[in-house]
């Protein structure tokens, strides 16, 4: 492939490539930010959420809402084009969820965490729980979820930047979705 003279698209050009892979309706999914502290993650997610075209996000807890100087600067007009929400508990929110039919599941390494490429299309609709910088998901919403996944690593580090690993985990729900023919 001669790559001499590419001209990048721009625009209504992009916007022509992503609507042929647009799904009609939002991927079933809802993501539930457990306590996050900064407002720049939340809108790094807000941004990665609608690219993805997830059906909403839920904020709770200390986590930053629009709008918000932090959440604005990195989300760069999204919040006016993903649902969102704000739910004092992570914990109410998952009780809410619940009840609607969504499987509980949190992005966390414990002893019984599975990769999340393991999930399947009958396990959505999903609320997936995405923690705190530092904490990671509290405890008592690691109980009150169904599975626990985690995003395989290979290197030194043992953990990822929040904003970072909802972008790779939500990414691998969608090219799962997509594989099984949503």
């Amino acid at each position: 492939m001669n790559l001499k003279g590419i001209r990048k698209i721009q625009g209504e050009e992009i916007l022509n490539k992503w609507r042929k892979n647009r799904a009609p309706l939002p991927f079933p999914i809802v993501a539930l930010l457990d306590n996050l502290r900064s407002a720049y993650n939340v809108g790094s997610i807000f941004r990665t959420a609608c690219c993805a075209n997830i059906e909403k996000l839920v904020l709770c807890g200390i986590t930053a809402t629009p709008p918000h100087p932090g959440i604005e600067k990195t989300a760069l007009g999204t919040t006016e084009l993903i649902p969102w929400e704000y739910e004092l508990s992570t914990l109410s929110a998952i009780e809410k969820y619940k009840k609607r039919g969504y499987k509980i599941a949190s992005l966390e390494l414990t002893e019984n965490s599975i990769p999340l490429q393991t999930l399947k299309k009958t396990d959505f609709p999903l609320a997936l729980v995405i923690g705190n910088e530092v904490e990671g998901v509290s405890e008592a919403v690691l109980e009150a979820s169904e599975v626990i996944l985690e995003i395989p690593l290979f290197g030194e580090k043992e953990s990822l930047n929040v904003a970072v690993a909802f972008g790779v985990a939500i990414f691998l729900l969608l090219e799962k979705l997509k594989n099984e023919g949503f």
